[in-house]
């Protein structure tokens, strides 16, 4: 593969600032480690992104799109291929009678949205303004905290389409849903706009889940309040976080939640509190979560989540799963 010969190409229209060769994945993860990525291109329009692909297919090129890298642990061989990450940081606020519509980038992060609602005295995302993603990331596993979820609020969700791509390439998308608006009959990739109902979500999941569609932005509807009463809020949710999760490097709750049990509760119970292999350790202060103590490599981290995994199974009989994404070599 000619790296620098498509990376040459890729800048006919995209800036080169946006272009990275070789690029370390543990400076675009939470969890601050993974191997290089071959091309990795921060993508600001849509129509960054439509090239991207464009150049992708003409090299027949494994695309990866991510967000703020804060839900996914890469492998430490890196990632082949094109790196994208989404950076469309738009944001539009449209008053109605009784609500507020706001239609949000993908590559937005939460807590700088937040910020932004706060400014604006609209309230109804107080829940999700200290976690550490994009709101791509959020709507795709349907993030969520303190009782309420992304799904809660997400009217509809505009995405580009890659359904001919994968056809052509990888053959890993979905057939079975039924698409009821094109925003975009261009040849190929198509952008259309799915609908909350469309989205399936379900717990930390989401139709977006098979990579078969690039999410571009979302709008949210949501409600106009009392700022101090939402500043208020977002203060006592921030205190809350600070005070239960720890402050080293990790991509949040590494296990999703179990229908009749907490995760981390087993965990700490099984004894596994603090429990490291190498540079990789179940926190001390929050079981839910594994950390990189500052030297860990992702194989570390992957080799004590399947040690957590046996050992609550071997004790309790659960079969617990990741919430993280792991990708790569």
């Amino acid at each position: 593969m000619d790296i620098l010969g498509i990376c040459q190409e890729l800048t006919k229209e995209i800036l080169p600032e946006q272009i990275y060769m070789n690029e370390p994945m543990s400076k675009h993860t939470t969890f601050k480690v993974g191997g290089n990525a071959d091309i990795f291109v921060k993508v600001k329009s849509i129509k960054d992104l439509k090239y991207i692909i464009k150049v992708a297919k003409k090299y027949d090129m494994h695309i990866t799109v991510i967000g703020n890298g804060s839900n996914i642990l890469v492998r430490d061989k890196g990632i082949r291929g094109i790196v994208a990450k989404i950076e469309i940081n738009t944001i539009k606020i449209e008053p109605l009678h009784k609500s507020v519509i706001v239609t949000v980038g993908a590559g937005v992060k939460l807590m700088s949205l937040a910020q932004e609602l706060l400014k604006n005295g609209i309230s109804g995302f107080e829940f999700a303004s200290g976690i550490p993603g994009t709101i791509g990331g959020a709507v795709k596993m349907n993030a969520g905290a303190y009782g309420k979820e992304m799904k809660d609020i997400i009217v509809s969700t505009k995405c580009l389409d890659l359904k001919k791509y994968y056809a052509l390439h990888e053959k890993n998308y979905v057939d079975d849903i039924e698409i009821t608006e094109f925003v975009d009959k261009t040849d190929e990739p198509e952008i259309i706009e799915l609908t909350n109902e469309q989205q399936n979500f379900t717990y930390r999941d989401s139709v977006f889940s098979d990579k078969r569609f690039v999410i571009l932005e979302t709008k949210l509807e949501l409600s106009y309040g009392n700022q101090e009463e939402i500043k208020k809020q977002m203060q006592e949710y921030l205190n809350k976080r600070k005070t239960t999760q720890p402050d080293l490097p990790s991509a949040g709750s590494t296990f999703k939640r179990g229908e009749d049990y907490i995760t981390a509760k087993l965990i700490d119970e099984c004894g596994l509190k603090g429990y490291k292999i190498r540079g990789a350790q179940v926190s001390e202060k929050h079981a839910g979560f594994i950390v990189n103590t500052g030297d860990a490599t992702a194989q570390d981290i992957i080799d004590l989540i399947n040690y957590v995994k046996k050992v609550v199974y071997e004790k309790t009989g659960k079969s617990i799963k990741l919430e993280v994404e792991i990708i790569g070599e």
